[in-house]
Parts: structure tokens; sequence; C-alpha cells
């Protein structure tokens, strides 16, 4: 199953355009630019805000651990 994560080797700032392009296996650059055009209509805020949560949602590719259950259930 695939899963969503922030790139590790295509990103300019924190990898969530490089992940997302990586998801849908396609070029990173073209969500960049969908991004930006998105951000701008919308008046930046917005674009900017989903931007900062995904950043802090998504984990970076590799850095995933899994959650261990309690000792004793």
């Amino acid at each position: 199953m695939k899963k969503l994560y922030r790139s590790r080797t295509d990103r300019w700032i924190a990898g969530v355009c490089g992940g997302i392009g990586e998801y849908l296996e396609i070029d990173p650059n073209i969500i960049r630019v969908i991004w930006a055009i998105v951000t701008a209509i919308t008046g930046f805020l917005p674009g900017i805000a989903v931007y900062i949560l995904l950043w802090i949602i998504l984990p970076e590719r590799g850095t995933a651990h899994p959650v261990e259950a309690p000792a004793g259930a």
C-alpha cells in the first residue's frame, strides 16, 4: 500500500510538494506550480497554512516509526 511522505531528496523547503509528486508519480515541479497558482489566487494565507500543516503532519520518508502497544495490554 502506498503512503504519502515528505520527500527527503526532492525538496525546496520541507519536501511536501516533492512527496506529493512522488505519491502521484508526476513531476513535483508541476505540483509546485499548481500550489503557487492556487496559493496566489486564494490570497496566500490558505495555501501557506495548508503547506505548514502538511509539513507538520506528514512524516519524512524513512523516519516513521510504528506505534508500540503499551505493556500489559
